[in-house]
């Protein structure tokens, strides 16, 4: 792909528009369609789009393994943490009333919270999978 540099070019312009695209996914999820998990899909689609461009090499470089594994310890563990946190102040596991003195204003902590470690888990498993199918030696490689 390098003897492409409009292609290159247009790509990065692209994913920063669809990594702004994701974060509207995330936020706008209160009120409409979307939520964490369209925006880690979202998210790890514009990663993946720029290793099928760049190659998986340099995308391995942007988004290292260790931070993709990191984002789907981090993902789970906010999740829970949000639950436990519900508890610890008197409530149920992801009662999210109990997480402000307003309820609806704890709603909407607890659902953001939830919702952000989804959109950090979904991405980091996406490019998990992506990276362990795209870094497989193809037939040609592996003498078959």
């Amino acid at each position: 792909m390098r003897d492409f540099l409009v292609l290159r070019v247009v790509a990065k312009i692209m994913m920063a528009f669809m990594l702004l695209f994701a974060l509207y996914v995330q936020f706008h999820g209160d009120f409409g369609p979307g939520g964490g998990f369209q925006a880690g899909v979202i998210a790890a689609a514009a990663i993946i789009f720029y290793a099928i461009i760049f190659g998986l090499p340099a995308a391995r470089k942007v988004v290292p393994d260790r931070l993709v594994e990191a984002m789907v310890a981090a993902g789970v563990l906010l999740y829970a943490s949000v639950g436990v946190a519900g508890m610890l102040l008197g409530g149920n596991y992801l009662d999210y009333f109990v997480l402000h003195a307003d309820p609806v204003e704890g709603q909407h902590r607890g659902i953001f919270w939830i919702e952000a470690g989804v959109l950090i888990t979904v991405a980091g498993v996406m490019l998990k999978v992506f990276y362990l199918f795209a870094g497989r030696p193809s037939e040609d490689e592996d003498g078959q």
